[in-house]
């Protein structure tokens, strides 16, 4: 019988406040939102408490389970995200591309901001999902290590196909085929997630960052380095520097990382680890420079031109959201027409215009460019052939690594 073990360990963290894309108000992000603690429940003692509560998965290890499709009668799609994670109009009232696939298909779309954080909205669903009931939603937004948890679990369907055609073709190869969903059986991304380094050029004064071993070594940088309470960003980063492939790594690699980590930590390289709260510190110039994820170094870079970002030779991480459609959803086929339609170029570029995350659909820069140019020519938002090609993404593991290496890494951090 499956365990329930929460993949997050960090303390509370301080959500971000970053730059309004629309009127320059600050606007809690979705990023700030998904990375936020939920009243200090995953805490080590909170994870001991739920770990001990056995969840059952939906009577099979893989696969979900299908109900009646009412899509034919009932059109309509319930679809669950996260907050500030799709593009709205000036009024802040529409959605314009969800607007634009009613209009074409007859289909609304019953839209609901309702999910904050991965662990809470799955203990909010998984007790109907447990005993084989329909959540009410058709389509979920989630990050890729719950992602693979549901499908582990049975929890969500096998997608149709036939009904996917814009997505089987313009997915990009970066994202094709994760270790928890060969081939994309289960899932779509919805946006992919960059971590990088970045740094302000006033605070370094000089000072060349070009790699994570520049942030845990260089004396000139000591008591100004940030590094990210996401294991596995901060891990993943370190590992590749260190040349190890973070899809592959054993015990004794994720030891090694550690204990590197742990040098850097002794000797008061690492101003600290943080959530989003980083950005603020990086604007300033209290962190000279950090391991931090792209969409927020997009927004930070349109107020202050001392930040800016590296790629390392050795590569950096990446991470998905990613749509799913949950056991007994009463309009499967109609949330299968939704996720197609958000992989054909022109939705897909206003998307990726208004939230600035990395845009999982191929070929969608000409369309982009037509709204945004500076967006389009970002590698931020639309990773070359040669960034993708540095791409890593972390691989899935076991209930049992996961508690484990979250442990060695919250101790790290002091969480």
């Amino acid at each position: 019988m499956e365990q329930y073990e929460p993949d997050r360990l960090s303390p509370a963290r301080v959500a971000a406040m970053r730059r309004s894309l629309r009127n320059g108000r600050a606007a809690m992000t979705r990023r700030s939102l998904l990375r936020a603690s939920t009243g200090g429940a995953l805490t080590l003692g909170g994870l001991g408490a739920l770990s001990a509560c056995g969840i059952p998965a939906a009577g099979k290890s893989q696969g979900g389970v299908s109900a009646d499709d009412h899509s034919a009668k009932e059109k309509v799609v319930n679809f669950s995200n996260w907050p500030e994670y799709i593009d709205v109009d000036d009024s802040g009232k529409h959605h314009p591309t969800l607007d634009a696939f009613r209009k074409r298909t007859g289909i609304s779309v019953k839209y609901t901001e309702d999910i904050n954080d991965n662990d809470e909205f799955f203990g909010k669903i998984q007790p109907q999902l447990a005993a084989g009931q329909d959540t009410g939603r058709d389509l979920i937004v989630l990050t890729d290590w719950l992602a693979a948890r549901m499908i582990r679990l049975g929890y969500v369907q096998k997608l149709d196909a036939s009904n996917l055609p814009h997505a089987f073709a313009n997915l990009s190869d970066q994202f094709r085929s994760p270790d928890w969903d060969p081939g994309r059986a289960y899932s779509y991304p919805w946006q992919g997630i960059s971590t990088v380094v970045a740094f302000n050029k006033k605070a370094l004064d000089g000072v060349e960052v070009k790699s994570v071993s520049d942030l845990l070594d260089n004396p000139a940088l000591k008591g100004r380095v940030g590094l990210l309470t996401e294991m596995r960003d901060t891990v993943g980063m370190t590992m590749l520097d260190m040349g190890k492939d973070p899809a592959k790594f054993t015990d004794d690699d994720y030891d090694a990382v550690i204990a590197r980590l742990q040098k850097a930590v002794d000797k008061g390289q690492i101003r600290r680890f943080t959530g989003n709260d980083y950005t603020s510190d990086l604007s300033k110039g209290d962190l000279a420079a950090c391991v931090a994820w792209a969409g927020d170094i997009v927004q930070l870079q349109a107020d202050n031109p001392d930040v800016a970002y590296v790629i390392p030779d050795s590569g950096y991480m990446t991470s998905t959201d990613n749509m799913l459609i949950p056991n007994k959803a009463r309009h499967k086929t109609n949330a299968e027409r939704l996720i197609d339609y958000y992989y054909e170029p022109e939705p897909a570029a206003e998307l990726a215009a208004y939230i600035n995350y990395v845009s999982p659909v191929a070929d969608v820069k000409p369309y982009l460019a037509k709204i945004d140019k500076s967006a389009a020519e970002n590698p931020l938002i639309l990773p070359d052939k040669a960034m993708q090609a540095k791409s890593h993404a972390f691989r899935s593991l076991s209930s049992k690594e996961e508690t484990a290496y979250q442990q060695q890494f919250a101790k790290l951090t002091g969480a």
